[in-house]
């Protein structure tokens, strides 16, 4: 069984909670997920089995589309309203307009700080660990951009948003960063992922689909999962890339990008990807 299962996350499961239920329900131990959800987050969970745990590194860095409710008035130990309340604040005194504006100014490039509880690891312990024992470490910002932000609903002790962001972003941390801008204090009251790369929420399905629904109507082929540009080659060239050796790009021109490229053998299975380097597609991964 080799694909990838566009997985609904339940509330209170882990990520690694839908790994070893999939591995029983579809009796194999080759699982992986594509990026962690928290427990009480719901939503697109993108799983690869078998071969397609392979496209893992592919998976994890696509866009992800999250719709959040910010509570307004206080902040968590956890950023979550799983935690317990540290910061009491009043509310923001903003209109509907004046919130959005706030909001947009969150777009494109920042750098952001990963909360203590989350599975990023200091000294090979996760920071989950340290933080439930009361300890805080510093923690080096990251990253992040916001590719666009939403205002859905809002109220004075409310907002709905809907973000669209790179991987490695933190709605959490974004919700209280939105609540220290309007000078109050914020917290995630309850996220849902929508989309991860082209997975979205309306094809996927929850595990107990899975337990009763037959394979093919689940398992995405590896060739259909990824959403990279397909290269076409002869059946010669086919045969040499299948070996993992480099071949004339099919461009005329001398393509330099870091632009991905997929290609499929004869019978439609995904035979590579890789990319144009110096007239030539060098595969970076051969699947046979």
């Amino acid at each position: 069984m080799d694909g990838v299962i566009n997985v609904l996350k339940p509330p209170g499961l882990t990520s690694h909670d839908v790994v070893s239920r999939l591995r029983k329900i579809l009796k194999t131990k080759k699982i992986g997920h594509t990026g962690t959800l928290d427990p009480d987050a719901v939503g697109v969970l993108p799983i690869c089995v078998g071969k397609a745990t392979r496209l893992v590194e592919y998976l994890t860095g696509t866009k992800k589309t999250y719709r959040a409710l910010l509570c307004f008035g206080a902040e968590t130990d956890t950023q979550d309203a799983s935690g317990q309340v540290v910061k009491r604040t009043e509310l923001p005194n903003l209109s509907g307009e004046e919130f959005a504006q706030v909001l947009r100014s969150f777009l494109g490039k920042n750098f952001q700080i990963p909360p203590m509880f989350s599975a990023i690891k200091k000294n090979g312990k996760p920071l989950y660990l340290l933080a439930r024992q009361g300890v805080e470490v510093a923690r080096k910002p990251r990253e992040i951009e916001i590719h666009n932000i939403e205002l859905l609903a809002y109220d004075s002790s409310q907002a709905l948003i809907e973000v669209t962001c790179s991987k490695g972003t933190y709605i959490r941390t974004l919700c209280q960063d939105i609540g220290r801008k309007v000078e109050s204090g914020a917290y995630l009251g309850f996220l849902i992922r929508t989309q991860s790369g082209n997975f979205h929420i309306n094809d996927s399905f929850c595990l107990e689909e899975i337990k009763s629904l037959k394979t093919e109507t689940f398992l995405i082929s590896p060739a259909q999962a990824i959403d990279f540009p397909e290269l076409y080659f002869t059946k010669d060239l086919l045969f040499a890339i299948g070996n993992g050796n480099k071949v004339p790009s099919p461009f005329q021109e001398k393509t330099e990008t870091d632009e991905k490229y997929k290609v499929l053998d004869e019978q439609g299975n995904l035979l590579a990807i890789g990319k144009i380097e110096k007239g030539y597609f060098q595969p970076e991964k051969v699947f046979r």
